[in-house]
């Protein structure tokens, strides 16, 4: 088997994986609140990354870790997972899961408009057009396609959602800059973030028995979407010849995402919800290749 060939087993393995995210999300908050989630699955992530550490040989790098290295950690564990799936997990618990999954997805467009501020970035007219584009599947999805009414079902949660993206665009921003070892960052970032996610827990929940399949929701989201699926990605990343012809891969996760919601979560998915993402992706493949002109990278 070529090399290109297990990029995309690999990269396939991630996109299936993170399809099943949103319905696993819904699912478990009928167990746990957010906080209590992000805390197992967290718990659950740290494990695995460790494990794959110590397979990969490189647990002396947490020994050869100086103050900097703690202190980025830090930085990046109260962003991400802490105040990123604090906020995507609480949008979950108010919004279908078939109205936050496209909503989240809008990250790299919110990346293009915070590139502006923070790294001088001048917009060209075609991302423009691509901010507009997917913007507009917003509008759809948040207003169930009555979007000239302007009402939303539920504002709120909407604002978390997209609240998230604007999390997770300046986490990505940063974390362009992050010279650590891709794995162990992952997992410092992880171990760092539980005393902020638990002293949270603590004073505003507390701690209580959970029910077993909370636990095994938390097990799945922290093993799977937090761990492996960021590891398969890495690895599809690191075989591939075209990372253009692999980061296309990624467009079949939101579709595939509403298959799974509709199934196992039982919902009925609305057509305002298949317009607006195809809206949604519509612009980031906009975006997409704009940013491979611009560059001049044939893919």
């Amino acid at each position: 088997m070529t090399d290109q060939a297990k990029a995309y087993i690999f990269a396939l393995i991630s996109v299936f994986l993170w399809s099943t995210v949103a319905s696993v999300f819904k699912i478990s908050l009928r167990y746990l609140s957010p906080v209590e989630l992000l805390f197992y699955a967290a718990c659950f992530s740290c494990c695995i990354l460790f494990l794959v550490l110590a397979l990969q040989q490189k647990l002396y790098l947490l020994v050869e870790a100086d103050a900097g290295v703690w202190k980025t950690s830090l930085l990046f564990g109260l962003l991400s997972p802490f105040l990123y799936y604090l906020v995507l997990l609480k949008a979950y618990d108010l919004l279908p899961a078939q109205q936050a999954q496209p909503l989240n997805y809008t990250w790299a467009i919110t990346l293009s408009l915070l590139s502006v501020p923070l790294l001088g970035h001048r917009l060209k007219i075609a991302e423009i057009g691509a901010i507009l584009v997917s913007y507009l599947g917003v509008l759809v999805i948040s207003t169930q396609g009555d979007v000239l009414s302007l009402k939303f079902e539920n504002p709120f949660g909407v604002a978390l959602a997209l609240g998230s993206t604007l999390i997770w665009a300046l986490y990505w921003i940063l974390n362009t800059k992050d010279r650590r070892d891709p794995v162990l960052g992952l997992f410092l970032n992880f171990l760092c973030s539980l005393p902020f996610i638990g002293f949270y827990l603590l004073v505003t929940e507390g701690f209580r028995t959970i029910d077993g399949a909370g636990v095994l929701g938390a097990a799945y989201i922290g093993t799977f979407e937090m761990g492996i699926a960021f590891i398969s990605w890495l690895m599809a990343m690191k075989l591939t010849k075209s990372t253009a012809r692999i980061a296309n891969l990624i467009f079949i996760s939101p579709f595939l995402s509403l298959v799974l919601i509709h199934f196992f979560v039982g919902e009925k998915i609305m057509i305002s919800s298949v317009v607006g993402l195809i809206f949604i992706v519509a612009g980031l493949i906009i975006q997409g290749v704009a940013g491979r002109t611009e560059r001049g990278d044939d893919g």
